[in-house]
């Protein structure tokens, strides 16, 4: 016994150093060149001039970044490439480098498409749509695998690799402007052939990803996250099909991704139910919020109201940030925390012929109006910080003999007994499933 538990506090000493680098946080910064290339002036929350922002950013604590990727967005409609499609290889590529040279962990997104794709749109990129299915799997596969290739020779390998964008009714549905009954959604009441085609795509994606970087770790992004504001996912049943799917076709990832932003998903309490539905029946899985965002001024239309608990303010914009991160701090699974758009900026821009997109976003971390950093930038690092709930203070293995926990090999306490096959921690010894 004394030899076993010798063994499982080496190993866990081995992966304890990593753990200050288990969680990451930071932002979708897709358009950060566009709007430094064009002039936009940013600001720290004090009115210092930012001569990085990048830099910036590390300064105040982050430590990983995503970037978009698009097929071809020169085929985009002239409509969404003035709402920020223009991510191309090449401008990823560029992007991806200087996260990288910045001594930050990058997540790369593949949209899948030559424009956004969500659950609204999953079109087939324009040159992918005389495939058929067979055609088109090997082509997601041999995208997959060329771009990453690619982003390695340019030294930008991803650290995160998401297989397509808020997934939850699949992708590549068919030709932008097919008629509606032609298109291959997967809702959960949608033909199992629909679902067989689109988990086919994904083994192909998820192939490449093992093949070209096997340290990335994959993630599946959803945003199927409200009860309240969400119809079909009454009692989370969109998402507990989703990943139910998932599982039976076998597919092969690491993260579950989830998107919020309260005027479309509701309350922080919906987010927390559907996090804690996951980490109970995945509990070998990490889970992070891929995408947030919440309004520092000038509010976004949407279904929900949430401005009887966080007004649309700078103020507001920080306590939903707090209390988002202290939510997300509770459970060990969340791994991940991302603002989308945080970059946005539109001071200091000529609006006649420098403008980035054609419309201001408002939920991002600088105020349009000064170009300052809003009060919530500088709190997401806080994510980061551990307290005494948090998994550094996992147990050591003689106390984990006192109790009837699982844990994984690199000390993360599981919420229940395992389901998926491997090797745990348990009551002081390594157990194969």
């Amino acid at each position: 016994m004394m030899r076993k538990i010798l063994f499982t506090m080496l190993a866990l000493a081995a992966v304890l150093p990593a753990l200050s680098q288990e969680r990451f946080v930071g932002g979708d910064i897709s358009l950060l060149p566009s709007y430094v290339e064009n002039g936009a002036e940013y600001y720290d929350h004090q009115g210092q001039p930012i001569a990085d922002p990048l830099t910036f950013f590390q300064q105040q604590g982050m430590n990983a970044m995503r970037v978009r990727l698009f097929v071809d967005p020169s085929q985009a409609p002239e409509q969404e490439k003035g709402e920020g499609v223009r991510q191309d290889l090449e401008y990823v590529k560029r992007l991806g480098k200087q996260i990288k040279d910045a001594g930050m962990k990058f997540m790369l997104d593949f949209h899948y498409s030559d424009s956004w794709a969500d659950p609204g749109k999953q079109f087939t990129p324009q040159d992918w749509v005389a495939l058929d299915d067979g055609q088109l799997a090997e082509r997601v596969h041999d995208y997959t695998r060329d771009v990453l290739r690619e982003m390695k020779a340019y030294g930008a390998e991803p650290d995160f690799i998401q297989t397509g964008n808020e997934i939850s009714y699949g992708m590549m549905w068919g030709e932008r402007g097919a008629a509606e009954e032609n298109l291959l959604h997967c809702w959960p009441s949608s033909p199992e052939a629909n679902w067989a085609r689109f988990t086919r795509l994904l083994v192909q994606a998820t192939k490449a990803c093992r093949e070209e970087c096997p340290q990335a770790k994959i993630v599946l992004h959803v945003e199927r996250v409200s009860t309240s504001q969400q119809k079909d996912n009454q009692d989370y049943a969109a998402l507990k099909n989703f990943y139910s799917q998932m599982a039976a076709a076998q597919i092969d990832y690491d993260i579950i991704g989830l998107s919020y932003y309260p005027y479309f998903h509701g309350t922080m309490e919906e987010l927390e139910g559907a996090i804690q539905y996951l980490e109970q029946a995945y509990p070998e899985k990490e889970i992070m919020l891929v995408e947030a965002g919440y309004c520092a001024h000038d509010a976004i239309n949407g279904t929900f109201d949430y401005t009887y608990k966080y007004p649309v303010s700078d103020q507001g914009q920080a306590n939903f940030t707090r209390d988002l991160i202290a939510m997300l701090k509770q459970h060990e699974r969340v791994t991940g925390l991302f603002w989308w758009f945080m970059e946005a900026n539109e001071h200091g821009l000529d609006w006649n012929t420098e403008r980035v997109t054609d419309a201001w976003y408002n939920a991002s971390l600088f105020d349009n109006h000064t170009g300052r950093a809003t009060s919530a930038l500088s709190l997401l690092k806080d994510f980061l910080e551990r307290g005494s709930t948090d998994i550094a203070q996992v147990e050591t293995p003689q106390s984990q003999n006192k109790n009837n926990h699982w844990y994984t090999l690199d000390g993360k306490r599981l919420p229940s007994a395992p389901t998926a096959k491997g090797l745990y921690i348990h009551n002081g010894n390594k157990v194969m499933r």
